[in-house]
């Protein structure tokens, strides 16, 4: 198998993007970009650290996910999860981080690169109050670049479409294996969703 090793070698074989490709990319929050940010529920965080990358899914209701500050800043808040805090230790070395959003039923995703600092300010915390907790810290995320992606990768995944879940291993299974027992198991599972609801923020 031969593989591509160069520039040239790439930008021969896929040419030049169209300026629908590249005309969209913008330094801000545009309004239509506003509208897209303030109404989507879900982002993956991307970050990188010397022990590598990192991909974070972020869920929260539509305008509570992420708080626009002005149009080059975004809050986003760091709601209850494994506490690995991958993603923050990956910003405290290296800020480069890069957003995708996804809207249920909206075929375009939105993608931000940028920059993020951590922050524990207060008042700050205390404005994404959510059934009495608060985020622990919040990603201050500065823009260097805003644009849509196209739906085709949407499209071809009919990520939107109804599916049978198919037959995967639960998270009690994989830890059990995992561990060989120690962790996870049946208890684990049915335990779940009970803990979620309490600890949801």
């Amino acid at each position: 198998m031969k593989f591509l090793g160069t520039l040239e070698e790439l930008h021969a074989l896929y040419g030049v993007p169209g300026p629908a490709s590249t005309r969209k990319e913008a330094p801000r929050v545009t309004p239509e970009y506003r509208r897209i940010i303030e109404a989507a529920p879900f982002l993956a965080l991307a970050t990188a650290g010397p022990e590598g990358l990192d991909c974070s899914p972020r869920g929260d209701a539509p305008g509570q996910l992420v708080r626009i500050l002005d149009d080059v800043t975004l809050a986003l808040p760091d709601r209850r999860g494994n506490d690995r805090i991958d993603s923050l230790r990956n910003i405290l070395r290296d800020p480069r981080v890069a957003l995708m959003f996804l809207i249920p039923g909206s075929g375009n995703a939105l993608r931000i690169n940028g920059t993020a600092r951590i922050t524990a300010d207060d008042a700050l915390r205390q404005s994404f109050e959510m059934e009495g907790r608060l985020p622990r810290s919040i990603a201050i995320i500065t823009i260097g670049t805003i644009y849509f992606q196209c739906a085709r990768a949407l499209i071809r995944s009919r990520l939107w479409e109804p599916h049978a879940t198919p037959d995967l291993p639960t998270p009690g299974q994989i830890l059990a294996a995992m561990t060989a027992g120690e962790v996870g198991g049946a208890r684990y599972d049915a335990e779940w969703p009970e803990r979620a609801r309490t600890s949801m923020w």
